[in-house]
Parts: C-alpha cells; sequence; structure tokens
C-alpha cells in the first residue's frame, strides 16, 4: 500500500468531482480545502450542543426512493432535539399527515442532513449523520405524544457563514407543539371534506367538534389568517 506523501494535499471527503470542478472553474480549491479543515468536525463541541438544546426547530433533510431529496420544517418545545453524547441525537416525530414522508425516507436511505437555524441573531449549524426510527425507543416517553423517536450518528459537524440569514423576530410557540401540561389543540385540516372517509378512526368526529367540516377553500383561508 502506498503512502500519501507528506506534501501531497489529502483529499477532503466531503468534496467530490462536481464539486471540484466548481471549485475548479471559480478559482476555490484552495479555500474550500482550507475552509473544511477549519469548520467540519466529526463531533459536537460545547458550543454546537448548546445551540442546537436551545433550538425549537430544524429543517431535516431525506431522500425518497426516487432520489428526490425532501426538505421538511419539523417544530417542537426548545430543547426537543436532544443531544444524547457528542456523535448521537435524538428527536421526535409527532402526529401529521399521515403521509410519513421523512420518516418513511429514513427507514430506506438512513442518510440525513439537519439545519439549525437562528434568525434573531443570526446564525446557524449544519449536521449530517445517518438515522434510524423506532416505535418501542426507551425514549419515546420523553418526548409528549411522540410516534417515534428518530435517533442520529452524527457523520460531520459545521457552522456555516450567517452573512445571508435574514434577521427575523420570534413571535409565539406554536400552540399545536404537544405539552404535558394542556391539551393539544385539533388540528384543523381533519375538517377538510374530502378527508372525512380516510381519517384514522379516533379522528372521526374531530371536524364535529371543530365546528363542522370544511371545502378545501376554506382551510386555505384560515391558513393564509394564521388560523390553521
Amino acid at each position: 500500500m502506498s503512502e500519501l506523501c507528506e506534501n501531497e494535499p489529502h483529499e477532503n471527503q466531503l468534496y467530490g468531482t462536481q464539486h471540484r470542478a466548481m471549485q475548479a472553474a471559480f478559482e476555490s480549491t484552495r479555500l474550500a480545502d482550507r475552509v473544511g479543515e477549519q469548520i467540519v468536525v466529526p463531533e459536537l463541541a460545547d458550543a454546537h450542543r448548546g445551540f442546537i438544546e436551545s433550538r425549537d426547530f430544524f429543517f431535516l433533510t431525506t431522500v425518497d426512493h426516487r432520489g428526490f431529496p425532501t426538505c421538511s420544517y419539523k417544530g417542537g418545545q426548545t430543547g426537543f432535539v436532544k443531544v444524547l453524547d457528542s456523535r448521537t441525537l435524538a428527536f421526535p416525530s409527532l402526529d401529521g399527515n399521515g403521509m410519513y414522508l421523512s420518516m418513511g425516507n429514513i427507514t430506506a436511505n438512513d442518510k440525513i442532513g439537519m439545519l439549525f437555524i437562528d434568525f434573531e441573531t443570526p446564525h446557524r449549524v449544519r449536521l449530517h449523520g445517518t438515522a434510524s426510527v423506532s416505535r418501542d425507543d426507551p425514549l419515546l416517553a420523553a418526548f409528549h405524544e411522540a410516534e417515534l423517536v428518530v435517533r442520529v450518528t452524527i457523520s460531520e459537524v459545521f457552522i456555516n457563514c450567517p452573512r445571508y440569514i435574514h434577521r427575523y423576530q420570534r413571535l409565539a410557540a406554536s400552540p399545536y407543539v404537544p405539552q404535558a401540561q394542556c391539551e393539544t389543540p385539533l388540528a384543523q385540516w381533519k375538517r377538510i371534506d374530502a378527508l372525512q372517509e380516510v381519517l384514522h378512526p379516533r379522528d372521526a368526529a374531530l371536524a364535529e367538534r371543530l365546528g363542522g367540516v370544511i371545502t378545501p377553500e376554506q382551510y386555505g383561508e384560515l391558513v393564509m389568517k394564521g388560523q390553521a
């Protein structure tokens, strides 16, 4: 086996031939290597951990059976993403629309990406890893009303420049985020007429409890008013 020469640059695994081609075209290869060396690490530092545990949302990317990336917003109570150790995270999957796009994707392709962002500071942390989904995870009871627990083994984590992050101020937490001390509001989209015959039996009388069945257009009006 030949050894790497002392003067030969080590190939950063973060970059593939497609990235190298773009870097060469824009004369940024040396810069890309240096940036990668400086910011990409295989585990969480204390600063990463503190930031992640202070978030009440993140963006999750998975890949479906057709090769399409799926980007999903995940929201919860502050700290709903738990840092179990420097290489492992866990977060809950809550009640959704029954499609299970992200969760299903993970069961077929365990590679994921996570973006944690603060629009007020601004600041962001990106993370790549491999994930697993479980209905029987010991942490399930720690997440109120969770259906599943996702565990993520970290491959790489890095802080990105916040230069283009617009500043937005947080107004309020979503009332739909489950909290142990109060009843979670019922989902308005489950009132839509076309969905009534396919709802889970536990939701059969939900529309009546919320004021009756509505059309998709009426639901859209609720969304635009911030009432959904």
